[in-house]
């Protein structure tokens, strides 16, 4: 049983491991996580980048002890050894443009993997209301591989879902691996409550109980996309 403790709730899920806060253990990723956060460091836009990265190659090392493994016989200059590689198919999928950093750092770790991108927004309404405007897929053939889909903010959760749903139109993999650096407590609750609990696992650094009217992560860290590539010029997305 997995429990967050907020300022205001505590966040209970029963399912065993489908959750893990990686930041709740004592780790150098928490360090990252600090430096993604502080308003001053952030402002280095390189440096943001670097500990998105970073950060994903820990998870990735975190996620490789949930795979299949077969054994194989390697020859060295002086003999044989036997050495369990991974068997599983590896995907990893990201979301653009924030989860770029991720998808590098993942493929630092899983350097045989294929590689999948979505590209979904924003779209605000007349209104100020906005819905998740789906654009462009680029999946390679996703039955009987395990998926690993990085997006560094899980907000609201509903571009994960989109995203994870466009997806499914390419395949079924066997496990879904959800990453994200930081992460509300209504976007596990819509995930959880959109995605059948058996198919995906979720690895997060941080879990942050509030979201602003705007649907930003409080204290989150700010719009990670903005920090690793700079400000966008508004036109309704």
């Amino acid at each position: 049983m997995v429990h967050f403790e907020t300022k205001s709730s505590i966040f209970t899920e029963n399912s065993g491991n489908m959750v893990h806060v990686l930041g709740k253990q004592n780790s150098v990723l928490n360090q990252y996580i600090y430096e993604m956060r502080d308003i001053n460091i952030q402002q280095d836009s390189m440096r943001f980048r670097a500990n998105m990265e970073r950060a994903a190659m820990l998870f990735a090392f975190e996620i490789s002890k949930k795979l299949k493994y077969k054994t194989i016989e390697v020859t060295t200059s002086l003999g044989t050894a036997e050495v369990p590689i991974i068997e599983d198919p590896i995907v990893i999928a990201s979301i653009l443009r924030a989860g770029l950093p991720m998808h590098n750092g993942m493929l630092q770790v899983f350097d045989h993997a294929e590689n999948a991108f979505i590209s979904a927004y924003r779209k605000y309404d007349r209104d100020g209301e906005f819905h998740i405007e789906m654009e462009y897929a680029s999946v390679p053939d996703l039955d009987d591989k395990i998926l690993i889909l990085c997006d560094p903010m899980l907000a609201t959760g509903a571009s994960m879902v989109i995203g994870y749903q466009e997806l499914l139109n390419h395949g079924r993999p066997n496990h879904t691996h959800i990453v994200t650096l930081i992460s509300s407590i209504e976007g596990i609750d819509y995930i959880r409550k959109n995605i059948p609990r058996e198919e995906f696992t979720l690895w997060t650094g941080a879990v942050d109980d509030e979201l602003t009217a705007q649907a930003y992560i409080v204290p989150g860290l700010g719009d990670a996309g903005d920090l690793a590539f700079g400000k966008k010029v508004d036109s309704g997305h």
